[in-house]
This record gives C-alpha cells, structure tokens and sequence, in this order.
C-alpha cells in the first residue's frame, strides 16, 4: 500500500490542474502539488486532514476573494455550501487577475473532489478572436462562448456519470459476490418466467441443472416434473401472493425450500432455493422417536395389565391340565388357551421392542463385509431350491446402524421367503442414489403385494398370513428406518413384490483421526477397557478419575484433542462439571445410568449420551458423530 499510494502521489503531482479531496467531515484527504502553487498555500493546509474552514479564512484574509465586507459570513457561507455540497462548474477572476474554471463532484462515500484548472489563456485567446475577428457578428461570438462554456459543464457532468457508473459497478460486483457466497439458489425471473439474475448456485441446490441460465425459461431449467411441482406457487408469487414450500426433486432426489417473493416493480418473481436434505431426515427420524415415545406411553399401561392377565390365564390352565379328573374333551381347549396366552405373550414382547426405546446409534459400518455377514445368516433360513444373490455396489464405510439394519433386511428376506414359498429367487441389491441415500432394494419372484397390501402393509397388525401373522415385521422395519431418517417403498415388478429401504448416505472412515484423548473414568477396570479401545483406534490416552483430576491434566496438557468422561465420579462433582470447567475442550459424556434418571437427563439436553456397555466400534461411531457435529 506505501508503494501504491507514492505512486498515486506522484501521478496527481504531474498532471496541471489543481486537485482537492475532502471528506465528509470538511477534511483534506487529497491534494497535488498544483494546489499548493496555485494558491500560494502554507504547508499545514495541504497536509491531510487541514481544515477547509482555515483554508477558505486564509485565501479571504489574503485578498483571494478580492474585497469582502463581511469576511466571517462569507468564510461560514462557503462552509454551509460545502456542508451541502452539490455537483456544480463555475468560473471565476482571482485577485490577481487569472481567471480559473471550478469544477465539483460529490463522492459516494462521503465528501467532494474539486478540480480547479487556470483557464487565462483560453480566455485571452477568445479575446483576441473577438477584437482580430471582424468577419464574426456579434451573435456568432456569444454562441461561440456560450457553447465553449456548455462544454465545460458537460465534461464536468460526465466525468460525475462515469464516477457514478464507476461506484455502481462496484456495488453490483460485491452483491454478486455475496450472492456466490450463500448456500442457496438466489434468482429473479421476468414477467415470462425467464431468469434476469442468477448467483450461479442452482447446480449446487440441484445437481444435475446447468448454472449459466440467464435468458432460460424456468420450465426448461427446472425440467418438466419439478416444473409441474413449483408452478402453482409460481402463478401465485405472480399474483402478488408470497409462497414458501417444499418438494422432492425427482432428477436430484434432494429435498428443496423454496421461497417465491413477488417484484412488485416490475411483474417479475424473486427466489430463494435451499438444499434441506439433511435437515429432513434429522427431522423425520426426532418425529418418528416422538411417535415412539407417545406409543410407549399409550401402550405400556395396557401391556403391564393385559400381562398380568394373561398370567393369571396360563396359570388357571396349567392347574386344570393338572386335574385327575378332568374330562377329555376339555384337553383341547385348554391347550388352545395356553397356546393362545402364549402367543399374546409374544405380541406384548414384539409391541415393547415397536415401543420401547431403543436409540439409533450409526457407526461406522463397512458394507462389503456387513453384506457379507448378512448373506451368511440368511442362507440357512432359505430352502433349498430358493436362492439368495446380493448386489453390492456400496464400497467403504458408511454410518448406519448396524443391529437396526440388519434386523429390517433380515426381516424382509423372511417375508420374500415365505411369499416365494419353497422355489424363487430373493435379489438384495445395495447402491448409493445421487450421493442423498443408500439404498437397499429387497426383490422377489413371489405374487406380489395385493393392491390392500401396498396401502396398508406397512401398518401395525396388518398381516396376509392368516392366524399365523402378527402384522409388525413391516411396521418394525418402517420404525427403524424411519429412526435413521430414511424411509421405506412398497411395489411390485413384472416378476414380483419389491421393497425399498432408503436411508441417509453418509460415508465415513473406520477411525477418527488419531489425536491425545484425555480419558476420565472412577473405575480402574473400566479405564483400562476403554483405553484399549482407544488406542486401538490409534489414540494417545491419558487418564483421570476424577474432575479436579482432569481439568489438573488438561492444563497442562495443551494437545488434548477430546475429552472422553463417564457422568459419575470420585469427588462431589460429575463429567457434566467438565464441560463448563473446559470450555475450550470437546468433552464427550458416557454413563450407565437408566435413561430416567436426572443426571441422565440433564446431560442428554447438554448434548448426545454414550450408553454403556458399548462395542469398540459403538465408540468409534459416537466420537466420529461428535466430531461432525462440531
């Protein structure tokens, strides 16, 4: 900048006009060399930040002016006009009989740039073409001057228009890149739906769409399916109606909020597109644990009453299938009673797993080997004469439940199994979709689904088998994916039924990045087992039992990478203690107290829980979470 501003200096000094910037505040900010000479002025009113009052006193008490009669009035009139300064061009005689043209521009952060250029010369030529010019009529003369003034104005006026067009370029330039900056699609479409502005972003919202779309129409943009989505809402936008909404982008699968603003200057339509993929699936999966909480709340109390009932049946059958005397023909009933308490029992255990609270908790999942071992349980449950093919297209890790998954994909290879019946084929195919889900497409040659079963098979109790069917294999499945943020498509092929299970494509390494873990944990067994899962993930681990202990620790030790602490500890105070006495930690929590209970609780609203027991892998999931959640 040093270098940059002497050149710039030095460029204003060479040119022959006068040159004077002031700011807002009646400042010097700018001058040349040429203004100095020009009015013969002391150095400390060319220095930046010379008063303008002072150097407008100074010129009047010099005689610049000529004779002024009342030199604090003109000297605070000059101020005010320069205080309210506007655009101007005018010529004056100075005392010393030059005569200067001045020249005014306001600028548009504040202040004015004057440029003051010695014009005697020109004026003494047109004198003499005045006095030498016989041949000239008077009226010539005047039009000759009035237009040699006009010219004057004009260049003033445009070298304002250029400062201007100058100052809206640059405005226009950072606007842009504010829009390029914002993780949304920002546009505008004229009055026949063809897009005016656009920050380059939609490819970013929707990929697959082209960015340079200006002069497109938003059908041929948008496509006909996502067209058709958004244009009730285009139509009110441009009756003057603001709409915000959502919708699946079919090419993308992405989920999308839109926002249409009407332009009311002029029939047009403003928008405003975001990319809520991830903010729906973590949407859908709270709403779902919150419909599992409400069930279990309805449900419990009837399953406690109905068990108990159904205990006092299968006692009451048991002493009667003890009685010596007990006629024949009662054998048989009270054998379907027990086998009728007996199968209640088994609904109530299958409607506490629907209800009853268990976690999603994603890990790192390698799934070539996951398939695998998916393949491996499944066969012998298989006839046979109906075979199992398992298309795997998902390399790497991804985070996912494992038990849950597991538990859906075995489930619907069950249900193909038994509409196959005892030949067929059974087609598990695993691909990512558009980078947005993972899917699991579970195919069969079986009759497919009734039009009864596509509406209601993912319902509870709603079963095709008869007697033999509870009506929860579906529903658990549609539960656990809803847990995850996914979701679940029934449909039938040319061959057979299909089930689709998409769920959050999140890809994930098999470790964390190895760093110093600072391990606080009151039992000396405990430590030991989760230091050895640590270090097998390649950590570096130190240990303490209690707070006091650890916060000791972490002060002198800056490198602490985490902090990885259970609730209950030696000492008064708990883990939770750690978080406000290490602020500047990333503190993790784990516990095995019942989710009832008040630590518990007030931990889980501080942030996600680490149950205990876990697996090696159980803990390389939770930490990778937190590390993408900060």
């Amino acid at each position: 900048m040093p270098k940059t501003d002497a050149m710039t200096r030095a460029g204003l000094n060479l040119i022959q006009q006068a040159l004077t910037i002031y700011d807002s505040d009646l400042k010097l900010a700018v001058c040349n060399r040429r203004f100095q000479e020009m009015f013969d002025l002391p150095q400390s009113l060319c220095s930046v930040g010379a008063c303008f009052e002072s150097t407008i006193r100074h010129l009047v008490m010099r005689g610049e002016y000529g004779e002024v009669d009342a030199p604090e009035d003109f000297i605070r009139l000059r101020v005010e006009q320069a205080l309210n300064f506007e655009p101007h061009y005018m010529e004056r005689t100075r005392a010393n009989g030059r005569v200067i043209s001045v020249e005014g521009a306001p600028l548009a952060q504040g202040g004015w740039v004057t440029v003051y250029t010695d014009i005697t010369e020109t004026r003494r030529q047109e004198q003499l073409l005045r006095t030498r010019s016989e041949l000239l009529s008077d009226q010539v003369l005047a039009r000759s001057e009035e237009l040699s003034a006009t010219n004057r104005k004009l260049a003033a006026t445009v070298a304002a228009l250029e400062e201007a067009k100058r100052e809206l370029t640059e405005i226009e330039a950072r606007t842009r890149l504010v829009t390029e900056m914002m993780p949304a699609h920002i546009a505008h479409l004229d009055a026949d739906g063809c897009y005016t502005f656009s920050n380059r972003r939609l490819n970013a919202v929707m990929p697959g769409r082209p960015s340079d779309i200006l002069g497109l129409h938003i059908s041929a943009t948008l496509g006909p399916d996502t067209y058709a989505k958004v244009r009730p809402y285009l139509d009110a936008a441009y009756d003057g109606q603001q709409s915000t909404f959502e919708f699946t982008d079919k090419r993308s699968s992405r989920r999308i909020r839109a926002v249409f603003t009407p332009d009311e200057t002029v029939r047009g339509v403003y928008i405003l597109s975001m990319d809520v993929t991830e903010e729906t699936q973590a949407r859908v999966a709270l709403q779902q644990t919150r419909k599992r909480e409400m069930g279990a709340q309805l449900t419990s109390g009837l399953a406690h009453d109905f068990s108990n009932l159904l205990t006092i049946i299968l006692g009451m059958q048991s002493r009667l299938q003890r009685l010596d005397d007990m006629p024949e023909t009662a054998e048989p009933l009270i054998t379907g009673t027990l086998q009728a308490a007996r199968r209640g029992g088994t609904l109530l255990h299958r409607i506490a797993d629907m209800t009853g609270h268990r976690a999603f908790a994603p890990e790192p999942t390698d799934m070539p080997r996951f398939l695998r071992d998916l393949q491996t349980l499944a066969t012998p449950t298989l006839p046979d004469s109906l075979t199992l093919t398992i298309d795997n297209q998902l390399d790497g890790a991804l985070l996912l439940d494992p038990g849950m998954l597991q538990d859906s994909i075995l489930n619907l290879i069950l249900n193909a199994r038994d509409a196959c019946g005892k030949t067929g084929q059974i087609l598990l195919k695993a691909h990512p979709h558009m980078e947005t889900w993972a899917e699991f497409i579970v195919s069969d040659t079986g009759p497919g689904f009734s039009d009864e079963a596509l509406a209601h098979a993912l319902d509870p109790f709603f079963s095709t088998k008869g007697g033999e069917g509870m009506g929860l294999g579906l529903a658990m499945v549609y539960d656990m994916t809803k847990l995850a943020g996914g979701e679940v498509r029934l449909a039938n092929t040319e061959e057979g039924a299909c089930v689709t299970l998409r769920l959050p494509y999140r890809p994930a390494e098999t470790t964390s990045a190895p760093g110093l873990v600072l391990l606080v944990e009151d039992s000396p067994d405990l430590r030991t087992s989760v230091r050895e899962m640590l270090t097998g993930m390649g950590h570096a681990v130190v240990e303490a039992a209690s707070v006091d202990e650890a916060v000791l620790l972490a002060e002198g030790l800056p490198d602490i990478s985490l902090v990885l602490s259970d609730i209950s500890l030696e000492g008064d105070e708990t883990g939770l203690a750690l978080i406000d006495r290490l602020p500047d930690h990333r503190v993790c929590l784990m516990t095995s107290l019942p989710q009832d209970n008040a630590l518990y609780c007030k931990a889980a609203a501080v942030g996600p829980v680490l149950a205990k027991p876990f697996t090696a892998a159980q803990l390389a999931g939770f930490l990778m979470l937190q590390k993408v959640a900060a």
